[in-house]
């Protein structure tokens, strides 16, 4: 082969290249939808549901509630009463939907978002509150509601919701486990390791992703170059993309994924495609890293709006029943804010209890230097 003949032929190796760069990663995302944006019912040829005005009701009642509460948490970490809270606002069909397609045996592992499905299970909201307020460390018994207390560590609750699902083969039951992450999180070396043990043990899981957009400032293009549902091809197991601002697609999918877990078929990827509303928690800024126009445009696929506009079109629901469900909200409102300023306020000392069994001489000398930085305000009041 000549020195002319090798050179001739780089070119075409670098087109070839050239062309595989701009060939596309993945197909269309397929995204299952069962009520469009415009409140106007659709059918799906693979997930079906067939809900009565009451059941209909009750889903657009969840939704309702829990936004009103998560207003009036917000509020009161402005207020003061509380020290951070992170905001569900836009993604209340995503967790009212997948929350009520559990069954009471099933069990949940919530991420520090999920207020919607603590709704569901029955956990009091003055117990979300307590846990950011600094009181308590999340105030209920998990196998009271078979919901885990909320999970900071981003992606680690997957792991934990795996080995419980293992458990759970192993002990012959027929319920299922769901862990709920972020878009974020899916970035998370344990959410990879989870999708590895769940796929080769065929555990029970649901891992249900709440697709947001935003991981606080990176978007998901930022994230992965092919749809986050598509990622459990690699694992062996199926995954779907529903419309996270439909209630009724949440619901139907998850429904579908945990009956396919009970069945003993495996796990399953759901990502909700919906969108973070507010900010990422209350010490977050999003007009720092994202347009108004984009939170306009899912403003219109607001998923209380649509269901409100489906049940009125279909004469399910009249002004009185609106006009009642806003009068309960204000009253979930006012018991919260009541609950929440009866609340003792931290003890700024407990966070260097218990960091050691027999105690620490550095811990000591923190704990010595924090003291002091306490007091140093009350001197500079006199």
């Amino acid at each position: 082969m000549t020195v002319e003949s090798t050179a001739a032929r780089k070119p075409r190796r670098a087109s070839k290249r050239a062309s595989a760069a701009k060939k596309p990663q993945s197909a269309e995302p397929q995204l299952v939808q069962l009520l469009t944006p415009e409140g106007v019912r659709v059918e799906h040829p693979e997930y079906e549901i067939d809900l009565s005005p009451d059941e209909l009701r009750g889903l657009y009642r969840d939704m309702v509630l829990t936004r009103r509460f998560d207003a009036e948490a917000t509020a009161l970490q402005r207020q003061g009463e509380l020290g951070l809270w992170a905001s569900l606002l836009g993604q209340e069909a995503a967790q009212i939907g997948s929350g009520r397609a559990l069954r009471d045996d099933d069990y949940v592992f919530p991420t520090y978002r999920e207020h919607g499905v603590a709704w569901c299970r029955g956990v009091d909201p003055t117990n979300l509150l307590g846990m950011f307020r600094g009181v308590n460390h999340g105030g209920w018994d998990p196998t009271t509601n078979n919901f885990h207390l909320y999970t900071i560590v981003i992606g680690s609750q997957t792991l934990h919701a795996t080995g419980y699902a293992m458990g759970v083969a192993k002990d012959g039951a027929d319920s299922a486990v769901i862990a709920y992450f972020g878009d974020g999180a899916s970035s998370q070396g344990d959410v990879a390791e989870s999708f590895t043990f769940s796929a080769v043990y065929n555990a029970p899981v649901v891992f249900f992703c709440q697709n947001n957009q935003w991981a606080i400032s990176e978007p998901t293009e930022k994230q992965t170059r092919v749809p986050l549902y598509q990622r459990a091809q690699g694992f062996g197991f199926p995954g779907v993309r529903v419309d996270g601002n439909d209630v009724l697609a949440c619901l139907a999918v998850t429904r579908w994924a945990l009956e396919r877990a009970r069945r003993g078929e495996g796990p399953t990827l759901v990502e909700a495609f919906t969108y973070r509303m507010g900010a990422h928690t209350t010490s977050d800024d999003p007009t720092k890293y994202r347009h108004d126009d984009e939170r306009q445009a899912w403003e219109a696929k607001d998923p209380i709006l649509r269901l409100r506009t489906y049940l009125t079109n279909e004469g399910h629901a009249d002004e009185a029943y609106f006009t009642a469900l806003d009068e309960e909200s204000d009253a979930l409102a006012k018991r919260v804010r009541e609950a929440v300023r009866a609340m003792p306020d931290p003890d700024d000392m407990a966070m260097f209890d218990h960091v050691y069994a027999d105690g620490h001489a550095l811990v000591d000398e923190e704990r010595a230097q924090f003291a002091a930085y306490q007091a140093s305000f009350a001197e500079e009041g006199n």
